[in-house]
């Protein structure tokens, strides 16, 4: 070929700007005019050995080198000469080779001392103390029953679905009928549930009830294919978030382990105050978004990275995704992007099925995108909890907002196509390219910097723009004298309605509106910090209302608030996952553009669902003080008078009072719950004088 045959230079003696003179003095010798003499052509010699004088200078550098390496190449061959081994050297050889034939087995015995060592240590932990121990127990139990798990379906999968195959085709005969009376039963338990629970606690639980319902209709409504709606994903998402709900909210059980949970976290996110103290000095927390919040973030990124380095969050994110697959009949690549969105933010989580992405299909991609939306990353989670939001809630909402996101993106965008991707495909998570937990410790740190550079920069601006809106709009106000006019009272008029049937109280729904509009229209941040303002001026105490405006909320307000604003649904939000799925999938660019916004929206329902749930199952009395109990309940009459936690706190409240004739109300007791109280345990005459 030409192109091999053509000679080159040396590199680093190589100038185009010689060659070509030479060249050119070539052409001109040989292509003598008769004019020309021998003195020009001993010129013309006596520039061409000037130009290899100033070419080899310039190769100078290179050819050192090259002699160089030539030298130590020839130094190395002769100290290669064979010598005899030592014994030392013998031995060493001979326990290399040992160890390399019998690897395998030295790994077992390494692994089984290391094992018995921890037993070990486990029983004397529970021998000294067992309730101290018990987390470290329960740990335990739950590694070892994974670690059977997985070891039983990797060696017995086939065994295993052959056993249940005689009955998994027996309800495949059966399902047509089956299937309507297990939904009439279903329907007869939910009435049944909603008379109790309302003659118990009251008609909010009934709002909420109904909210769900009517969030569910206007999806439909609103769908893009009504008629081809598949009911299977949605009523097994929304009974997920239920049963979710239904142990967490009202099992005493659950809720201690998701409250004790979401302590062990505000524990752990406290660690980070030693970076930001270390860096920002004593007076850190003066500056307390900037230096106690956004460390906080910088601290999850890196663990969530180790996390994912050891390969444990693959593993939690693709066991908690083969139950939605198995339960609501969702693909794969939509059941793994949701279960991961629990625990990463919406432009990461999609990176877990990469490779599969051109492959999806529209309902899929939308899907993908709602997950996205309906929650929120767990490296931000943490900055909530530092807010005083509470963190068993939080944890609670971003797992029961996986399953509803995928019921409402199934029901506003039904599947049309026949997916691609199925679970015999064999898919596979992403692993993390870091060498070892060191790398990928110093790679979440400075992942890290783009997201708190983008939280930081985005309050700014949009609290900016927000207090610009204001002025502008109280200076409207004024010309038709309501000065009061703000960007808030706008938000909480259009969101007003869609808070009072999430189970809001009345009262508060104006308040929660203006919430859920700084959430839609700027980011949750926002509504986030607004919500904890509420939270301690409750905490405090005072007056509720200052000059007519309401200074704080009851707590099953504060709660549904909670979930409704636990997600990414928000316009600034939207760009960012056009950006990111756009640049990880080119080939699905319009695909993206035109689902994105509804895929917002249903985010947003989403999170709307999870909050009319959370308002179905939340007790007031739960974690509420009997002096704010018992002066919530004397200030609404559609309080349940026969509610299990206001006989408590009465009882609570004569028993601790003393034995004389007559009780004066005061300390933290008003007059109207000592009067309520007096006629819930109907007490003597003489002790309510």
């Amino acid at each position: 070929m030409e192109l091999m045959e053509t000679n080159r230079d040396h590199p680093g003696a190589h100038n185009l700007a010689f060659q070509n003179d030479s060249d050119d003095g070539v052409d001109d010798t040989n292509q003598n005019g008769p004019g020309e003499g021998p003195g020009d052509n001993s010129q013309r010699m006596k520039n061409s050995q000037n130009e290899k004088t100033v070419h080899t200078n310039q190769g100078d550098e290179y050819i050192n080198i090259e002699s160089d390496l030539h030298e130590n190449k020839r130094a190395s061959v002769d100290d290669e000469q064979p010598h005899l081994k030592g014994q030392f050297e013998k031995k060493y050889d001979e326990l290399c080779e040992f160890c390399k034939k019998h690897k395998t087995r030295i790994c077992y015995v390494v692994y089984g001392v290391l094992i018995t060592a921890y037993f070990a240590v486990l029983i004397a932990a529970c021998s000294l103390n067992f309730q101290r121990a018990l987390p470290l127990f329960v740990f335990t139990v739950l590694a070892i029953f994974f670690i059977c798990w997985d070891f039983l379906i990797a060696k017995y999968e086939d065994r295993i679905a052959a056993f249940f195959s005689p009955g998994d085709q027996y309800l495949k005969k059966q399902w047509f009928w089956l299937k309507w009376v297990l939904c009439a039963a279903l329907i007869i338990m939910i009435i049944c549930w909603l008379i109790f629970d309302t003659a118990k606690r009251g008609s909010r639980p009934l709002i909420s009830f109904c909210g769900l319902v009517m969030y569910v209709l206007l999806m439909l409504i609103f769908s893009k294919y009504p008629t081809r709606v598949a009911w299977r994903p949605v009523f097994s998402g929304i009974g997920m978030q239920f049963i979710l709900g239904l142990l967490i909210l009202r099992t005493k059980v659950g809720f201690d382990v998701f409250n004790l949970l979401g302590i062990q976290i505000q524990t752990f996110l406290e660690y980070s105050d030693a970076g930001a103290k270390f860096v920002f000095g004593d007076k850190y927390t003066e500056h307390f978004f900037a230096f106690k919040v956004l460390p906080i973030v910088i601290f999850f990124s890196t663990v969530m990275s180790m996390l994912y380095h050891v390969g444990f969050m693959q593993w939690l994110i693709g066991k908690v995704g083969w139950i939605m697959h198995v339960f609501m009949r969702t693909t794969p690549v939509e059941s793994l992007v949701a279960a991961g969105n629990i625990f990463v933010g919406q432009t990461e989580s999609p990176l877990l099925v990469r490779p599969y992405l051109p492959y999806i299909t529209k309902s899929e991609l939308h899907a993908v995108m709602t997950a996205g939306f309906a929650t929120i990353a767990g490296s931000v989670l943490g900055a909530y909890i530092s807010f005083g939001v509470s963190s068993s809630h939080l944890l609670t909402a971003s797992v029961m907002s996986a399953p509803a996101s995928l019921a409402v993106s199934k029901l506003f965008w039904p599947e049309t196509e026949k997916p691609l991707i199925t679970l015999r495909s064999g898919i596979q998570l992403a692993k993390s390219e870091s060498k070892n937990l060191l790398q990928a410790a110093s790679e979440g740190a400075s992942t890290s910097i783009g997201l708190v550079a983008n939280i930081a920069v985005n309050v700014i601006s949009f609290l900016a723009l927000l207090s610009f809106l204001d002025s502008a709009l109280s200076w409207v106000g004024n010309l038709f004298d309501y000065p009061q006019l703000s960007f808030e009272n706008i938000c909480a008029y259009v969101f007003m309605p869609f808070s009072f049937m999430m189970g809001v109280d009345w009262e508060d729904s104006f308040i929660v509106g203006g919430l859920l509009g700084y959430k839609t229209f700027f980011n949750e941040f926002l509504a986030y910090e607004r919500l904890s303002k509420l939270i301690q001026n409750r905490k405090k105490g005072g007056s509720m209302y200052i000059n007519g405006v309401k200074q704080f909320m009851t707590v099953r307000s504060e709660v549904i608030a909670t979930y409704a604003l636990c997600g990414f649904a928000n316009f600034g939000s939207l760009g960012l996952v056009i950006g990111g799925l756009t640049s990880i999938a080119p080939s699905k660019k319009k695909e993206i553009a035109d689902s994105a916004f509804r895929a917002m929206i249903a985010g947003t329902v989403a999170c709307f669902m999870t909050a009319c749930v959370a308002g179905m199952l939340t007790v007031p009395g739960m974690e509420v003080p009997c002096h704010i109990l018992l002066g919530n309940a004397s200030n609404f009459t559609d309080f349940p008078p026969n509610s299990t936690e206001l006989v408590e706190c009465c009882q609570h409240l004569f028993t601790s009072a003393n034995h004389s004739e007559v009780i004066f109300p005061g300390g933290t007791y008003s007059l109207n719950s000592w009067n309520m109280c007096c006629q819930i345990l109907g007490q003597p005459a003489f002790h309510c004088t």
